[in-house]
């Protein structure tokens, strides 16, 4: 399987709504255009920051054809499932499959503590019916309350051909170093999850990020790759170090309100997270304005 597309800065793009809750269709066009405008190197529609637990299978699959239609294969389009049930993650994956995207994210399942045996047996099912497209697994125990082991990530690295990267939003850089280690000799893909680690993956052999910054700060953010491919570790690491205050600064906001909140205070009008959470406020908005005017993005 090739996987010659599935590295960089894949931006999980925001899911813009109406005020009746409804997909922004416009909206949602135009920050398809900005995030290539600045320079992404792929996107994954519902990310955690596009708000997958909040949308239904119809809503999903407009979305998904609209970021098709618009994207018109200047990059990767990958699309993230996140439900608990199997048989509706398979189902989610056959549709994506239908539509024609480049990949597909599954993320382990919420609320519930599968065994290894369990999260392989999932694993494998979902990415066995869709054999034809690459799988990213999505591992973000501080979300679903418990990790995904590197064994079980080699395990199924190697006995599932599609099953071809993963994303690491654990925030713990020894587990993400292992599984770049335990996978090395296989064509498999990490992705650090958390926007802080971008350069540091890199230099130990990370394919690139997924980095919701990347929404609103694309050049800055995808710089960091950019610039490291070429060989500029001193401009990379140079970006890393102002992006890092800037989201650290969103670190108290309701989850994932402080995405849109970033992208609203820097003028892209993306309207509000789904309810029940809120846009930020008072003293959360006013920290988040003043990172982004220390390093020169807003007056």
């Amino acid at each position: 399987m090739n996987t010659d597309n599935l590295k960089g800065i894949i931006v999980p793009l925001i899911t813009p709504i109406t005020n009746e809750e409804e997909i922004d269709e416009e909206k949602l066009k135009f920050i398809v255009e900005h995030v290539i405008e600045n320079g992404v190197h792929g996107i994954l529609i519902f990310g955690s920051n596009g708000e997958f637990f909040m949308f239904n299978e119809k809503e999903m699959k407009k979305v998904i054809e609209i970021v098709l239609e618009q994207t018109n294969h200047r990059v990767p389009v990958y699309f993230g499932i996140g439900e608990i049930r199997t048989k509706k993650c398979i189902e989610l994956a056959k549709m994506a499959e239908e539509l024609n995207v480049d990949g597909i994210s599954i993320l382990q399942p919420m609320f519930i503590d599968p065994t290894s045996e369990e999260l392989y047996q999932h694993f494998k099912s979902i990415a066995s019916t869709v054999p034809e497209i690459p799988v990213l697994l999505y591992n973000n125990p501080g979300k679903t309350g418990y990790t995904i082991s590197a064994d079980l990530v080699s395990k199924l690295a190697r006995d599932v051909t599609n099953i071809v990267g993963i994303k690491d939003s654990s925030g713990d850089f020894t587990q993400l170093f292992e599984f770049i280690r335990q996978t090395k000799d296989l064509d498999f893909k990490t992705f650090a999850g958390k926007d802080t680690l971008v350069y540091p993956a890199l230099c130990v052999g990370a394919a690139g990020a997924v980095c919701s910054t990347s929404n609103m700060l694309g050049e800055l953010v995808n710089g960091i790759y950019d610039k490291y491919e070429k060989g500029d570790y001193t401009g990379a690491l140079e970006n890393q170090l102002i992006l890092n205050p800037i989201r650290l600064s969103q670190n108290e906001a309701t989850f994932p309100a402080a995405t849109k909140d970033m992208a609203n205070i820097m003028d892209l009008n993306m309207g509000n997270p789904v309810l029940p959470v809120t846009s930020s406020k008072g003293q959360l908005r006013k920290k988040m304005e003043s990172e982004l005017s220390k390093a020169g993005f807003v007056r």
